[in-house]
């Protein structure tokens, strides 16, 4: 850590030392005047000042005017390109944004060249998100690469903890920032926060300042506002400060979804920071990629994106007319975003990071070909089982399916007797109970089970399954996430089943028994009111005490789900008992029922494999 010596001159005398220290020769006061941006008064007093202390000699600075600049001296930079840039899509899920090229410059070069430009060469680069992609800038101009391992799963103020040791008389800067003139300078009296003024409303960061332009706050949203734009600067005092203040806060759990701006803004009091007004076309913050090309007309023909070859190829379509992009989703599993051609509008989906080792594509897709087949998904268009991605049509002013209204539940319980009789055969397979026991496999490695009443619902569930295979019910294509976020109900009541990435042969009941356990208003009786829905007619007993037995089955499956998340030290709410009541409520009487009627002599062996 550097040392936290500070310097003694006034902001005037600053501003005269560093105009002369640039130019490198004399300088009338009406040139100081203009090259200071201070009044002819000001800068007379400030020279004389100057000139009284040995900083000015002949109208040039002289060597100790340069010692007396050196506290004021830019030590460094630190340039963050962790995060995912996830308003930037599609084509943030390719690449990093601040490796994108710029008005024929790659983003993130343009704005280190202009840190060399003023002698700042010592500049860390902290990386994560497709990290690969900036090692080469090591080499090319000595950069400092930092890895923030941490970048999916905290804010920013990770990234700054990883270099919380470099930091003295720095710039804090992002790596996708576009500067049209240089804003860097060697030398800066204090730290700032650089601004953008806003005519309007905006969601921005607006900034309120007090006495001396000191930063007093910041309110997100404002209208007609200075808002919180593009690089800031922390001086020694600052460093020092944020530095212990970060240390104190790091590890509190309310910290880990806070950007650092925000653990500078609850501590403001203990800070001197300014602010930077900049004039309007100076600095540049792209959230969009139509933002990007407004500014850049030339951007969407250039770019290297395979995202916007398979549109092209798909829709037939120029790259110029493919407009809109926004965000939908962004998960573990998948990133989808909105796009129009025209007056059509789509989502891209983009697979996640290693959901190829969760997700079986393949199954997916079968399922997916056959769902637009039947008419049970018109959303889905195309798509690359390898590669993962897929194109729908975005459908507007959809809800999700409610189990509340009659006529949507029948509706939905008949779109799967249709997705079950159709003949089909899928590649993948899926079994509640063999998934529950691949869960328990997990739970052991976090230590024994102790969990009270568990091995004897162990047993219960396992004579259960015993049973039920014995029934014969037919093993169906199955969409096996069937639950209502994945009907989509349109303004004129059409209903779409998308997702498909578990589709796979099931027991016929499997849909059943996890849309009886993942929708809070399926009450018993509209669990029966579905299933009658299914069959066309009423249930045999035979036929409910099967279906019934799935709903204990996908109970007994979530619930050991959620016992590994919590045991993960994730919180999965009341969601733990809903699953365990799901599971337990009726397994008892439907033991007893099939043990009335069995002579199928079903066995369970001793290890708990179905025998």
């Amino acid at each position: 850590m550097s040392s936290t010596n500070v310097g003694t001159l006034s902001e005037p005398q600053f501003n005269v030392l560093t105009a002369l220290a640039r130019e490198g020769s004399a300088l009338t006061q009406r040139a100081l005047s203009v090259a200071t941006n201070m009044s002819l008064g000001r800068v007379n007093t400030a020279t004389r000042e100057c000139e009284a202390a040995g900083y000015i000699e002949d109208r040039a600075i002289t060597d100790a005017g340069r010692a007396a600049l050196e506290p004021y001296r830019v030590t460094g930079a630190v340039i963050m390109a962790a995060g995912l840039s996830s308003r930037f899509a599609p084509i943030s899920y390719e690449r990093p944004k601040g490796t994108l090229k710029v008005r024929g410059e790659i983003l993130v070069e343009r704005q280190i060249r202009q840190l060399h430009e003023v002698g700042i060469t010592n500049i860390a680069l902290v990386v994560g998100y497709k990290k690969e992609y900036f090692f080469y800038l090591a080499d090319k101009y000595g950069v400092d690469i930092v890895v923030n391992r941490e970048y999916a799963t905290r804010n920013n103020n990770g990234s700054l903890w990883r270099v919380r040791e470099r930091l003295d008389n720095t710039y804090v800067c992002s790596s996708d920032d576009y500067f049209t003139t240089n804003p860097f300078e060697p030398y800066v009296y204090k730290s700032y926060y650089s601004a953008n003024y806003v005519e309007g409303p905006t969601d921005e960061w607006c900034i309120k300042v007090g006495a001396g332009d000191r930063i007093t706050g910041a309110t997100v949203g404002g209208e007609d506002a200075w808002v919180m734009l593009g690089h800031v600067y922390f001086d020694r005092n600052f460093s020092a400060t944020f530095r212990e203040i970060l240390e104190q806060v790091y590890d509190k759990p309310e910290t880990v979804s806070k950007l650092w701006e925000s653990i500078y803004l609850d501590h403001i009091k203990s800070f001197d920071m300014v602010i930077r007004r900049y004039p309007d076309g100076v600095i540049h913050e792209f959230d969009s990629v139509d933002e990007l090309r407004d500014f850049d007309p030339l951007f969407i023909e250039n770019v290297d994106s395979e995202v916007f070859d398979h549109i092209v190829e798909t829709l037939g379509c120029a790259k110029s007319e493919i407009r809109d992009f926004y965000p939908l989703k962004q998960g573990i599993t998948n990133l989808s975003c909105h796009f129009t051609v025209g007056d059509d509008e789509y989502v891209y989906r983009h697979p996640g990071i290693g959901t190829e080792k969760i997700v079986d594509r393949s199954a997916e897709f079968a399922g997916l070909h056959l769902a637009a087949e039947l008419g049970i998904d018109d959303t889905f268009i195309t798509g690359d089982p390898a590669a993962g991605w897929k194109l729908s049509r975005f459908v507007r002013d959809v809800r999700n399916l409610d189990v509340t209204r009659p006529e949507e539940l029948k509706a939905a319980m008949e779109m799967d007797r249709a997705l079950h009789t159709s003949g089909r055969v899928l590649d993948r397979s899926f079994d509640f109970v063999t998934e529950g026991l691949r869960y328990e496999g997990i739970l052991k490695t976090f230590g024994p089970i102790d969990v009270p009443g568990y091995f004897e619902l162990r047993d219960k569930v396992l004579r259960l399954k015993a049973f039920a295979d014995a029934d014969g019910f037919d093993k169906v294509p199955s969409h096996n996430d069937f639950f209502p976020p994945n009907f989509l109900v349109d303004k004129d009541g059409n209903i779409s089943l998308i997702d498909w990435e578990y589709a796979g042969m099931s027991d016929m009941a499997a849909d059943f028994g996890t849309m009886t356990v993942c929708t809070a208003e399926m009450t018993r009786e509209r669990a029966a009111a579905a299933l009658e829905y299914y069959l066309g007619h009423t249930p045999t007993e035979r036929e409910a005490r099967h279906f019934f037995a799935y709903e204990v089955f996908a109970g007994w499956c979530w619930y050991l789900w959620a016992l590994v998340k919590e045991a993960e030290g994730d919180d999965v709410g009341e969601w733990l008992y809903i699953y365990y009541s799901h599971a337990t409520r009726t397994i008892d009487s439907l033991l007893a029922s099939y043990e009335a009627t069995s002579t199928s002599g079903a066995q369970v062996s001793q290890e708990g494999e179905l025998a």
